[in-house]
């Protein structure tokens, strides 16, 4: 599957050991910065996107792709630390019962999908929001989930026992999240443009509207 989901055996025990030490601080903070609240929606959309991420299309080489959904969960849930519990929970799943990404290296996938991908689509998204809210979201799923790839590959380059150099694992992330980006972009401002149409963003509730998230 061509995803930003790494297998087990991918990542030594210090690679292994270091993104679950720093992802497992994250979300600390990240469940802290979440207010209880937002819990049912962070149940939610994590549920939906869980759903989502079962639909998964061929391409071309054996492989499928499949909607990941953190840009959209944070700008749907107003916060991107939310959207990193949300995540989080849908990779937890994944990985315990249907061995979709390892378990070593769920700290790593929590760091690429439930951070870095989370944290550039939302920060996309503030950026273009008030006057190019479609550009915005397009771009947050599509450079977030290419970032996230890119990640991938340098946690897998960085790791000696995989036997391959940074030159060849960076591209051979960076490359297909790039092209296959512009899918993930797609999905998420087709998500975002519904929703608005419907008035059912948080920005156009007044009680949510009210309650900004950081």
């Amino acid at each position: 599957m061509t995803d930003v989901h790494i297998p087990d055996g991918y990542l030594d025990p210090y690679m292994a050991g270091a993104t679950w030490l720093i992802a497992a601080i994250y979300l600390y903070f990240a469940a802290r910065k979440t207010p209880r609240d937002l819990l049912p929606r962070v149940s939610a959309i994590a549920g939906a996107i869980f759903v989502a991420q079962m639909l998964n299309w061929p391409i071309p080489g054996g492989t499928s792709l499949h909607f990941v959904g953190g840009a959209f969960a944070a700008m749907y849930l107003n916060s991107p630390w939310a959207a990193s519990i949300a995540i989080a929970l849908v990779l937890a799943v994944q990985t315990l019962l249907f061995h979709d990404g390892g378990i070593t290296a769920y700290g790593a996938n929590v760091l690429n999908m439930g951070v870095v991908y989370v944290w550039i689509g939302w920060a996309l998204w503030k950026l273009l929001e008030r006057r190019y809210p479609l550009a915005g979201a397009f771009l947050g799923g599509w450079l977030g989930i290419f970032i996230a790839g890119t990640a991938a590959g340098l946690e897998i380059g960085l790791t000696p026992t995989i036997g391959y150099p940074l030159s060849i694992t960076i591209p051979a992330m960076a490359i297909p999240h790039f092209l296959l980006g512009i899918v993930e972009g797609a999905i998420t401002v087709t998500l975002v443009a519904t929703l608005r149409r419907y008035g059912m963003m948080p920005a156009q509730i007044p009680v949510l509207a009210a309650k900004p998230r950081p």
